[in-house]
């Protein structure tokens, strides 16, 4: 009598058609595991080569890469640089974690904002102090890159500044400072104390800080003393006449089990001890800010000994960037990461939705507290997630992509749901049906097309969200907009801006295309 069990269910997928959209869910949830374990697995497979990290500065950037390839004639696998991962606490959580073995810092920073110190420390007793964190600071690289102030040279003379005690009788100037300088221990509150200075700064990213006071947007900004635009700009550097800055020379941070794990490399890495100094530092961090040179070519002009005088040929254009050979990497990264992320989230999200729907106190709850994460900023996020698990890269990113997409499909499918008509639930249980066959072959079906369109914004989201991953070292399209920001460089931004613009176009039309398809198959079903 197959005919006689139908009429109770228009517009509603049969039997078989909702076993077929069961496995059409079940697979790409399997998938989206599998890239999980599979992107888990790579991470961990890093442990077994040289991973260099860096800051989001220009001058880090180019460290990195002079320290990744002075290494890798030593090793038996090509080191892994990690560019970009974000201010002092980021990177430094990475290192202390495993997820990077080495990178390039400032004594001043060690000892002032990682060892916490009340006044410069030596090295000896960084050494110590380090020692039992299971770290140590070696290969001084030659040049000392500190924190100083400066403003435009015609505007200092015009109001006689030329220290920073000049700098504090002038309330009116606006001071445009680094976000991590202004949190900073030996940063803006430090620096403001011993002065006086009555300003109250606004935050900029380091490499907008530039326009922003060349367009006379802000007076006052911080720089590193070996920042190439200083010179460009015409800028005047103001004298710490109270000697606040203390020395920040440049030196490798590491793990102490890198010279036993890798002698050779670290070997390698020993001979550059005082071979770059500040007019080096500065000419290098020219070619890359002023003409467009990429760090590694920068990085590898240096240690063949062509060096800093060479022009290094105009800044790529546009289109070279946008198609250049990282296109296909940081492609691949981006897909997995919104595939995971959406994948478990949709495997999580759905079962608890559907869990907590009849109970409206247990809903309203579970609801709540997932849209309390989208308050949550994404970097804050990350970093709470990076002390948590000790661990950078794909890992947190994928967690925090996870938490950012519950609340759009656990929402939908409870809105889908509640859409279904009281008439067909109850002309379901009519006909003998059991609460979990109701809801599998009834409700679930007609919320289907609200459940996609939650999937559908949980991807988009995800797919924008997913260029802050970048910070912490999990790649994808961000990595190209990070390094634009540290750089100042529009058309770099671009070139990452844009690929994630289509990726999230073409998961729009992907989606239409579903549920075009559920729409077809469900009027098929009702005739």
């Amino acid at each position: 009598m197959p005919i006689l069990s139908r009429p109770w269910r228009p517009g509603v997928l049969p039997p078989e058609s909702a076993r077929a959209l069961k496995r059409a869910l079940t697979l790409p949830m399997l998938l989206a595991l599998l890239l999980l374990i599979l992107a888990r697995g790579a991470w961990a497979a890093d442990e077994g080569t040289l991973r260099i990290g860096s800051k989001r500065f220009t001058e880090s950037y180019i460290l990195a890469e002079v320290l990744a390839q002075t290494a890798a004639p030593q090793l038996s696998q090509a080191p892994v640089v990690r560019q970009g991962l974000g201010n002092t606490a980021i990177v430094y959580e990475a290192l202390k974690s495993g997820g990077i073995d080495l990178y390039a810092e400032y004594t001043g920073t060690i000892a002032l904002e990682i060892l916490k110190s009340s006044q410069p420390l030596s090295r000896d007793a960084m050494q110590a102090a380090l020692q039992p964190l299971g770290l140590g600071i070696a290969i001084p690289l030659g040049f000392n890159d500190g924190y100083a102030f400066a403003m435009r040279a015609d505007e200092a003379r015009r109001l006689g500044v030329r220290s920073l005690s000049d700098l504090a009788r002038h309330p009116e100037l606006k001071l445009g400072l680094s976000n991590e300088f202004i949190g900073r221990a030996d940063g803006w509150r430090g620096v403001a104390a011993r002065y006086g200075l009555p300003q109250s700064p606004t935050g900029l990213d380091h490499g907008i800080a530039y326009d922003a006071i060349a367009a006379k947007q802000v007076d006052v900004i911080d720089i590193y003393t070996t920042d190439a635009k200083i010179d460009h700009l015409g800028l005047t550097v103001l004298e710490d006449d109270r000697g606040y800055f203390p020395r920040y020379d440049a030196v490798v941070l590491y793990r102490l089990d890198v010279p036993q794990r890798l002698p050779q490399a670290w070997a390698a890495l020993r001979k550059l001890e005082g071979r770059i100094d500040e007019h080096a530092m500065i000419g290098m961090n020219a070619r890359a800010e002023l003409q467009g040179t990429g760090f590694a070519t920068i990085a590898r002009d240096f240690l063949s000994g062509g060096g800093q005088g060479a022009s290094g040929g105009a800044a790529a254009g546009f289109m070279a960037k946008l198609f250049g050979p990282d296109l296909p990497r940081l492609a691949r990264q981006h897909l997995v990461l919104v595939a995971v992320s959406v994948g478990v989230a949709t495997l999580v999200g759905v079962p608890l939705a559907v869990w907590v729907f009849p109970h409206l106190r247990l809903r309203a709850l579970v609801l709540g507290a997932t849209g309390l994460l989208q308050t949550v900023p994404s970097l804050a996020l990350l970093a709470v997630l990076i002390s948590l698990l000790g661990a950078i890269g794909t890992l947190p990113a994928l967690i925090a992509l996870t938490l950012y997409s519950l609340l759009p499909i656990m929402r939908n499918a409870v809105t889908g749901l509640a859409e279904v008509p009281v008439g067909v639930k109850q002309a379901g249980t009519a006909l003998g049906m059991t609460g979990a066959q109701n809801l599998r072959l009834v409700q679930l079906p007609l919320a289907l097309p609200t459940l996609l369109a939650g999937i559908r914004t949980a991807s988009t989201i995800a797919i924008g969200t997913a260029t802050i991953a970048a910070f912490i070292g999990a790649g994808g399209f961000g990595e190209r907009i990070v390094t634009g920001l540290a750089l100042n460089d529009r058309a770099l931004l671009l070139a990452g801006a844009v690929p994630a613009a289509v990726l999230a176009l073409a998961s729009e039309a992907l989606f239409e295309l579903l549920e075009w398809l559920l729409r077809r198959r469900q009027r098929a079903a009702a005739a």
